[in-house]
């Protein structure tokens, strides 16, 4: 549905989401963060790769996403593993609720970014997770269109 543009910062990206699920549509979603998750977001040392949402009461939480404590922040700082409020709309929050229940999907976390205006997003995808023998396929398939572009370029 939602994709970054060009203008964006990356600040961490769940590169094994894609081998691992297969993502069948994207939404952009803000993050409720405290201050100094935003400042220590802006350093780049965040790690999304073991994260997830779920489900709590009718919101969508983020869970298990890193953002490392700030060294800055004195008694003000943050938990690093806390679960964070991700902010869609309504809609959006429902579609995405009723695919997990009903069709035993997941949400997993594809790229944290800042966007052009300078706000932390999160881009999200409703997956549906993958069996061994399909991502040896799907590897496969990349392989060779990998080796049928190689010989397309090399033979003109």
């Amino acid at each position: 549905m939602a994709q970054s543009d060009g203008n964006s910062r990356v600040v961490a990206e769940n590169r094994k989401a894609r081998r691992n699920y297969e993502v069948e549509d994207t939404f952009e979603a803000g993050l409720e963060l405290l201050g100094s998750e935003v400042k220590s977001l802006r350093t780049g040392k965040a790690n999304i790769a073991d994260a997830y949402a779920t489900d709590e009461a009718g919101e969508l939480f983020l869970v298990n996403a890193y953002i490392p404590e700030y060294s800055q922040a004195s008694r003000d700082n943050h938990a690093p593993r806390r679960h964070r409020k991700l902010l869609l709309h309504k809609r959006e929050i429902s579609r995405l609720v009723g695919a997990i229940q009903r069709e035993g999907m997941t949400i997993v976390p594809l790229k944290l970014y800042f966007n052009e205006r300078g706000k932390a997003k999160l881009l999200i995808g409703l997956a549906r997770g993958r069996k061994l023998h399909d991502k040896r396929q799907v590897e496969r398939q990349r392989d060779w269109d990998r080796q049928k572009a190689r010989l397309m370029r090399d033979q003109g």
